[in-house]
């Protein structure tokens, strides 16, 4: 522990597994108190409970980000809980159908517009006002490899990706003198459930993407989140504006 969010709140959304839960885990081991937001309130329940077996302080929110009414709800609630809100991680996504641009249709699109980018503007759009109220604080969207790289048979997933990425920058540099940092984590092939779809559903796909990983392995949760935390706290005070690959090397191709 090197106290990074130390007497920090933290809102953290897709926490109920993979890259969210980890993140919620190491900011709690790093001082914060924190909010646990899914869609999967077992999911989120469960992280909880584990935040808690280890003596930090959490709590569960549902909340579909792709929603007003939630997110809106989701935030007050974080506030109305600890006091404030100093940072959050804008993590919840999905990957969507697999299909070329010609062949992806209005009901695959839609969806995942919706979470991957929609949810991320409207979590910063009754975020940022909270921050303002305290004089500043971090955000740290997803975006992915997919948000700086294009990907056959997905088209919706890196527009979506793409739009993060865009979005960040631009809120980045609206809030920058409200002592308010954005940036995004852009992760490469991470093991968790949504990669473990992916292999499931197009095995021939997922051996060339992984066997084009330089380092040698796919990611690990940890290492995506322990990369948004560090962004959200005060290590990274001069970090603004910046789509972070963590990524094992793929964009340095």
């Amino acid at each position: 522990m090197t106290d990074l969010a130390k007497d920090k709140v933290a809102l953290v959304t897709g926490a109920g597994s993979g890259i969210g839960r980890a993140a919620a885990q190491i900011f709690c081991r790093e001082g914060a108190q924190v909010a646990v937001a899914d869609v999967n309130v077992e999911g989120a329940q469960e992280t909880v409970s584990m935040i808690k077996a280890a003596g930090g302080e959490a709590f569960c929110i549902k909340a579909d980000v792709s929603k007003a009414s939630d997110v809106e709800a989701m935030v007050n609630s974080v506030v109305q809980k600890f006091g404030r809100l100093d940072c959050a991680y804008n993590n919840a996504g999905i990957e969507g159908a697999l299909a070329r641009t010609a062949d992806c249709t209005e009901d695959d699109w839609a969806p995942v517009i919706a979470i991957n980018l929609t949810g991320v503007w409207l979590c910063m759009k009754y975020e940022i006002p909270h921050l303002l109220k305290n004089g500043g604080g971090a955000i740290v969207n997803t975006a992915s490899v997919a948000g700086l790289l294009g990907a056959p048979r997905m088209p919706a997933y890196v527009a979506s990706k793409h739009g993060v990425v865009g979005l960040t920058k631009t809120a980045a540099l609206e809030y920058a003198k409200s002592g308010i940092r954005v940036n995004a984590v852009c992760p490469g092939i991470i093991d968790t459930s949504m990669v473990g779809r992916l292999r499931e559903r197009r095995p021939k796909m997922f051996q060339k993407i992984e066997s084009g990983e330089p380092i040698g392995r796919m990611g690990q949760p940890e290492e995506i989140a322990e990369t948004a935390v560090w962004l959200c706290s005060d290590a990274a005070s001069f970090v603004t504006g910046h789509a972070m690959a963590v990524d094992g090397g793929i964009v340095a191709q």
